[in-house]
């Protein structure tokens, strides 16, 4: 594979392809927490951004060194996004449902929960490392990189979204964030397994 204009815009499309899940998990979070404040808001979109960019390079590896092992796992994947998302969306579902008035930021999502989400979201994009199998690791690093930083502002917007109709919605937002994310698990899941 050479370096040219193709290789570039094809890390763009492939960034904009993964960032969907994590765009509609962010805005979700955007929802939960309508004051999130800047620096918080980078942090959930740097998360988002950090895995996405993980998951193609451990899959690139797992190409150029245990294909078999990974081929096994890709059959998993669609069942372990829909329990990582449906058991977040269910812990905010309840929360919402159990505090009627929330203030604003109450329905913060903790650091672990974002992990996970961060997970859940790119697990499948495991799967990109077959389809960077023959880049060089420069290049497959850099496609990474191209990945997260489109990831990254494909999740700033969500979580823009998110928060400006996080705040109308007040205490209805952590009920609608949770249902997001369920129903988010569930067409991963769907898409994986037909």
């Amino acid at each position: 594979m050479e370096w040219n204009v193709s290789f570039f815009i094809t890390s763009v499309l492939l960034g904009a392809g993964l960032a969907m899940d994590a765009f509609s998990v962010s805005l979700a979070n955007g929802l939960n927490e309508p004051c999130m404040k800047k620096p918080r808001m980078c942090l959930v979109a740097g998360v988002f951004a950090f895995f996405q960019a993980l998951m193609p390079l451990l899959g690139w590896l797992c190409v150029r060194t245990i294909a078999q092992t990974f081929t096994a796992f890709q059959k998993l994947i669609p069942w372990i996004a829909l329990a990582l998302l449906c058991f977040i969306g269910g812990k905010m579902l309840l929360d919402g449902i159990r505090n009627k008035e929330e203030e604003c930021g109450a329905g913060a999502v903790t650091f672990s929960a974002l992990l996970v989400q961060g997970v859940a979201t790119s697990i499948d994009a495991l799967s990109v490392g077959f389809t960077i199998a023959e880049y060089g690791w420069l290049m497959a690093l850099v496609c990474a990189l191209i990945i997260a930083a489109v990831t990254f502002a494909i999740c700033m917007g969500g979580l823009l979204i998110g928060r400006k109709f996080g705040t109308k919605l007040a205490g209805k937002a952590s009920i609608l964030g949770g249902v997001i994310l369920i129903l988010i698990g569930i067409e991963i899941f769907l898409t994986g397994i037909l």
